[in-house]
């Protein structure tokens, strides 16, 4: 059987010694985030990222060499099991091929092929096969192959059931099955129709549409998917049969015989009635999985960017959760979140109550001291900006504006999670509240929403619901660990997603701090109920004491590490107190040498290093380094664009064919990935995340539908 750690450390370009050790831990019930940041010296230094798709790769082969196993058993137990067969199922590298192999000793349910057998039609289709005979006629042999008792009571009849054998045969062939199926993928199109062509729908670009199965990017497989899916089209996989039914014939037939005839027509009835379905079902999956990989790698890449979005620290907030009919939504939050205040406004339509709405923000930024205002981008966001920028204008206060993404708030409010944080609240405020939390600590709370529902995916509630909850937990607990969590501050949704804790440990952790108060050391964490040994190992470096007794708990120095962290502190000469006034500035100075510190100390280079460098900024958060927030805007409108204008915006999502950027107006704007930089991009990743603040010229407005394009680079 395959060598599983040698065709990882090939396949990831790793040493066989890297990925021994790392399948051992990952065995042993480490998490990734603790493998990542504190087994550096095992692992050779391979980051979360890489370990998580090694560990998914890693369960792929396991489930592989386990599948050649039961297939080897069951072909075994039928007594058909040759050694050829063995060496072919034993060095298959894919499921496919090995399912491909057992695809003739599989049962199947009755077919004309199995009927055919069972009368005992076996030795006039391998006759047939042998295609020796030159003279005679095909029925004169059939007739001595009668069998009344199952239907072939003619030679006809028995000559057809020969032929459905070897069709049978030549469709469950592993070579013949392989060569087609790369014919398809080559040389097939995916064509695609309307179910109706005076029907009007967003799919009319695909109402006569045909695509090389080698061309069609990732985005139009999941756009034609999901028109296929609403009834919207009709979609097939076009290929010439007549070539894939050559290529068989030249496989199949050796030489001249008086079958020759018949075996050319059971060679195009083998594929036509049972090869080409299924290679156009494997073709569509084998596309449809392709794109879906894209989208999670795409959705993953975009939700860290958003997650990493750098907190607004020291914002009192006034959140506006604005809408119509019902009034927009206020909520005052002090600098941790926490609601001072709430009520209902009336700016937008029907009402228009500007004046009213002014006075009431006049009255809360007064009383509460406010320094930001925070707006919704939904329904009436336009009309409510509107007002709290002339509000922000007459009233000459120091206080900024900025528009905050929606997405997943209203998910997140009429949550059991939400009505277990505020009982005693409506779900609008909760909403509103949501929005304010998530300018002031955007991982904090995006936590609280499903992944899915934070609006920067592509197709994301067409894929695979299960395995993109699982892509996207492990981009969270990446970026959770990454940052590190405040233990006497962060939610359980924040908790649960630390290394070795989980959501029931993380609601036992808030428990224990509502019952005995906060924390002072790291160890208390082993009084709380379920927390074991194994999971404080995991947990322990991800959480953060502020205040507390030991100066290093402020810090993602591993406890395991504190004998190391103390020796380093003593030979320099620095009391543990100075990590808390912000660390050693020259630490590294100070430190000299690493490479005969670490020997001197008996301590691996990797966590040597990443303890210095904790110790001269202690606590730094890496969310620091993304761009800031863009406060206010000067477009209020979509009338207010022309075509020329430059702007400033925030991209929101980022597809395959380009980015969607927040430009101020309720619409955002594409930058197609054609008018991102003066060269060739392959994907809009390479320019531009989630996040980032972007200089754009409007290209073009699309009044009647409400789009907007935009250009990153003038005169695109």
């Amino acid at each position: 059987m395959r060598n599983i750690p040698s065709a990882l450390a090939a396949e990831f370009k790793l040493t066989e010694t890297q990925v021994a050790a790392t399948l051992a831990l990952i065995d042993d019930g480490n998490t990734i985030p603790f493998i990542a940041r504190y087994r550096k010296e095992a692992t050779g230094g391979i980051d979360d990222v890489t370990l998580r798709e090694l560990a998914a790769r890693l369960a792929y082969l396991r489930n592989l060499e386990a599948r050649k196993t039961e297939i080897l058993r069951l072909i075994d137990e039928q007594g058909k099991l040759t050694p050829a067969l063995r060496a072919d199922i034993e060095a298959a590298e894919v499921m496919q091929r090995v399912e491909d192999l057992y695809k003739p000793f599989k049962k199947k349910r009755a077919t004309r092929a199995s009927k055919a057998r069972d009368a005992g039609l076996e030795p006039l289709a391998a006759l047939i096969l042998e295609q020796s005979l030159t003279s005679g006629k095909p029925l004169q042999f059939a007739a001595d192959c009668l069998n009344a008792e199952a239907g072939y009571d003619t030679p006809e009849l028995a000559l057809q059931g020969a032929l459905d054998i070897i069709a049978e045969r030549v469709a469950d062939d592993a070579a013949h099955i392989a060569l087609l199926r790369d014919f398809t993928r080559k040389r097939g199109s995916i064509v695609s129709v309307a179910a109706d062509p005076l029907d009007k729908t967003v799919y009319e670009m695909y109402y006569d549409w045909s695509e090389p199965v080698l061309k069609i990017p990732n985005h139009r497989v999941l756009a034609i998917n999901r028109g296929e899916k609403e009834g919207k089209l009709r979609v097939k996989v076009q290929i010439d049969a007549d070539i894939a039914v050559g290529l068989l014939e030249e496989r199949v037939i050796k030489r001249p015989s008086i079958f020759a005839p018949l075996l050319k027509a059971t060679l195009a009835d083998s594929y036509k009635r049972l090869m080409a379905p299924s290679l156009e079902r494997e073709v569509r999956s084998e596309l449809t999985e392709r794109a879906a990989a894209d989208a999670f790698r795409v959705f993953a890449k975009n939700t860290e960017s958003l997650l990493l979005t750098p907190p607004v620290r020291d914002a009192r907030v006034i959140a506006i959760d604005p809408g119509y009919r019902t009034g927009c939504k206020v909520a005052v939050l002090d600098e941790r979140g926490k609601l001072l205040d709430y009520t209902t406004i009336y700016p937008t339509p029907p009402r228009s109550d500007a004046a009213g709405a002014v006075r009431t923000l006049k009255q809360y930024a007064d009383k509460h001291n406010i320094n930001v205002i925070v707006v919704g981008n939904g329904t009436g966001g336009r009309e409510t900006e509107e007002v709290v920028a002339d509000f922000i204008t007459r009233s000459g206060a120091d206080i900024q504006y900025t528009i905050v993404n929606e997405a997943g708030a209203s998910v997140y409010s009429a949550s059991k999670l939400a009505s277990e944080e505020h009982p005693d609240l409506d779900v609008t405020t909760r909403g509103a509240m949501s929005l304010g939390r998530r300018l002031q600590d955007p991982l904090a709370e995006l936590v609280k929403i499903p992944p899915k529902s934070i609006g920067v995916g592509q197709y994301q509630h067409d894929l695979n619901q299960a395995a993109l909850d699982t892509v996207l937990a492990g981009v969270v607990e990446n970026v959770v660990n990454r940052v590190g969590v405040d233990l006497n501050t962060a939610s359980a949704s924040l908790l649960g997603y630390v290394a070795g804790i989980g959501a029931a440990v993380a609601k036992n952790i808030v428990a224990y701090r509502e019952a005995n108060g906060a924390f002072t050391d790291r160890k208390q964490l082993k009084k709380v109920p379920k927390l074991g040994e194994k999971a404080f190992g995991q947990c322990a470096g991800f959480l953060r004491i502020g205040g507390g007794k030991n100066p290093l708990d402020t810090t993602s120095v591993h406890p395991e590490s504190y004998a190391v962290a103390a020796e380093i502190l003593k030979r320099i000469g620095v009391s543990p107190c100075e990590i808390t006034r912000g660390g050693i500035a020259d630490m590294a100075e100070r430190v000299g040498d690493l490479n005969a510190l670490a020997a001197e100390l008996g301590v691996g280079l990797p966590t040597l290093r990443d303890i210095v460098a904790e110790l001269q900024k202690p606590g730094r958060d890496i969310r620091d380094d993304a761009p800031p927030v863009v406060f206010s805007r000067s477009v209020k409108s979509f009338g207010d664009l022309t075509v020329g204008m430059e702007l400033m915006g925030t991209v929101r999502n980022v597809v395959d064919f380009g980015a969607f950027v927040d430009i101020g107006v309720k619409q955002d704007g594409l930058v197609h990935v054609s008018k991102m930089a003066n060269r060739f991009i392959k994907h809009p990743s390479e320019v531009v995340a989630v996040g980032d603040t972007v200089k754009v010229w409007v290209s073009k407005i699309d009044r009647e539908r409400g789009q907007i394009e935009l250009a990153m680079v003038r005169g695109k």
